[in-house]
């Protein structure tokens, strides 16, 4: 297929849902940066650090339409708009490029990314806040760096087993977070990330959660804690990590979710010190 001046490959349904993933994040990836290398402007969404472009349309439409032909029965959810009901109990859910603002800017920080999730529900009927994942990929075009995970499949980093930083404390390992400036003026997010933030030996804010994530899997971070994140930047990384032998959790405080990623200990240590903090009503 075409997309503009750039072709994009058409999948084969036959191939399994491992590399059918692979296939999606890395001919999306490919897409986007083809598209940036020709001359990109970005469209403010809800802040000016929070930017979407055409090749993020591009990219999602190219995985919608390879899905809908490989897995007409699953569900489909995408960051830039996609939406597709399934009746296979399963739903893909697509990040076309995360870290735009550093895809935009010309920073390697930024990738494609992919999960298939079960359809979980709760008692009412409602969709829950950190659904069973069945598989992630990620891809980071320009270092060509391709993580993948998932329940029936350990974690691998470009076909190489990965396996994290080792189950040490918070204290030993850096900490990959991600906070916007104006929910530090908010103590109700400000006072649980600042005390998760100094239990760590060194942080680091790069500004991709798929990257973060995958790196967390292969021990070049140590774990990982975002508030408020959607599926498509949770659900990915949450797979690789957890094949990769690590831990999630979701840590609900002052109303707002946790996202917590890293080794046994680390997302223990995390909640806690994410929970140790005085609640507003």
């Amino acid at each position: 297929m075409t997309i503009g001046r750039h072709t994009a490959t058409e999948l084969d349904p036959s191939l399994d849902d491992y590399q059918l993933a692979s296939a999606l994040v890395r001919e999306a990836g490919q897409l986007a940066l083809l598209m940036r290398m020709g001359g990109l402007q970005g469209e403010r969404k809800t802040s000016i650090s929070d930017v979407v472009t055409a090749a993020d349309h591009a990219a999602e439409a190219y995985v919608l339409d390879q899905l809908r032909r490989c897995r007409p029965e699953d569900g489909i959810l995408g960051e830039e708009g996609a939406s597709v009901a399934g009746t296979s109990g399963r739903t893909w859910v697509i990040d076309p490029v995360d870290g735009t603002y550093n895809f935009l800017h010309g920073s390697t920080y930024w990738c494609s990314a992919i999960a298939l999730k079960r359809d979980d529900a709760d008692h009412g009927g409602n969709p829950v806040v950190d659904p069973a994942v069945l598989l992630g990929a990620i891809y980071q075009p320009e270092l060509d760096k391709l993580w993948l995970g998932g329940e029936d499949q350990p974690a691998t980093l470009n076909g190489e087993p990965i396996s994290g930083s080792g189950d040490v404390s918070v204290a030993e390992i850096s900490a990959a977070t991600y906070i916007h400036p104006t929910w530090l003026a908010d103590p109700r997010t400000a006072m649980p990330w600042h005390a998760a933030a100094i239990t760590a030996a060194s942080l680091r804010m790069f500004g991709s959660g798929s990257c973060d994530l995958g790196r967390v899997a292969d021990g070049e971070l140590g774990c990982w804690f975002q508030h408020s994140c959607p599926e498509w930047d949770w659900l990915p990384g949450k797979a690789i990590v957890r094949a990769a032998g690590g831990d999630t959790a979701v840590v609900k405080v002052n109303g707002m979710n946790w996202f917590v990623a890293g080794s046994p200990t680390a997302v223990r240590e995390l909640g806690a010190a994410l929970t140790s903090v005085p609640q507003f009503a």
